[in-house]
């Protein structure tokens, strides 16, 4: 084959390559006939590229061994020699380009975290979250008497989930202060401002029953909380939920999932 020829075809490779990878990541989300039949095309003109980039390489091989062999008898120059030895050490360089485009088209195509988000949570839309131990680095109520912090590992995957879903916060105060603390922590984390979240979506309570009420009237797809006792008396009204402990209980409902993190359990971590 031409060198012009085998050129055309590694660039043919490159650019059908790029273009299933942009066709599978925007497909992950939203599989259909039309995206999946692209998808095979494409492989398929793919495979056949180089299956043509390749196939004239034997015949190369057959030809080189025969001219070393008749460079043996009386009469040849040493000047034949050197010709033919590049042209075999080409063809394997060009061989082996081919083979690391469809390499480096077959490998895992890792998705974002945005991604990540949709999928775990399974296209839910509407997500209510406990701030202590889940968004806030204090583990209790009487911590937050002192001072209000936001983990700084949570925070992508806390405006991720702002982006994509109705989000509703709370937590059990003791005291107005304790509230105001975890207002001002979550602003100047960006929450309100970098995300979609809003204030009033912000919501305090003075007793654990008062939590599991605020969920329930809400009614949403997910519920994330580290109480063991309240993600067990909503097993049975809210569809999914996450339990954050640093330990899988040894009993849980089937709609109950469990991850030491909220950034453990959408794989940022």
């Amino acid at each position: 084959m031409a060198e012009s020829s085998k050129e055309e075809l590694l660039d043919l490779i490159k650019r059908l390559t790029l273009k299933i990878s942009d066709l599978f990541s925007s497909s992950l989300n939203n599989l259909d006939t039309h995206s999946i039949g692209a998808v095979a095309a494409l492989a398929v003109a793919i495979f056949f590229a180089w299956r043509l980039l390749r196939s004239p390489s034997v015949p190369q091989r057959r030809q080189q061994k025969r001219q070393v062999a008749s460079s043996s008898t009386p009469g040849v120059s040493a000047h034949s020699n050197a010709v033919v030895v590049p042209s075999g050490v080409c063809s394997t360089s060009e061989d082996s380009r081919a083979q690391n485009v469809v390499d480096e088209f077959f490998q895992p195509v890792k998705p974002s975290l945005g991604q990540l988000v949709r999928q775990r949570l399974s296209e839910g839309r509407k997500v209510t979250c406990r701030l202590v131990g889940v968004i806030l680095e204090e583990t209790s109520p009487e911590e937050l008497q002192k001072q209000a912090t936001v983990k700084s590992s949570v925070l992508e995957v806390l405006l991720e989930i702002t982006k994509f879903c109705d989000l509703y916060l709370m937590e059990r105060v003791l005291d107005d202060e304790s509230e105001k603390r975890v207002l001002a922590a979550l602003e100047d984390a960006g929450v309100f401002t970098s995300g979609g979240l809003v204030k009033d979506k912000v919501l305090f309570c003075s007793t654990e029953n008062g939590r599991s009420s605020f969920v329930r009237q809400l009614e949403p797809d997910w519920h994330i909380d580290s109480n063991p006792e309240v993600i067990s008396q909503l097993a049975r009204f809210i569809k999914y939920q996450l339990h954050i402990a640093p330990f899988r209980p040894e009993r849980t409902a089937a709609n109950v999932f469990c991850a030491p993190s909220l950034e453990h359990f959408f794989g940022s971590m």
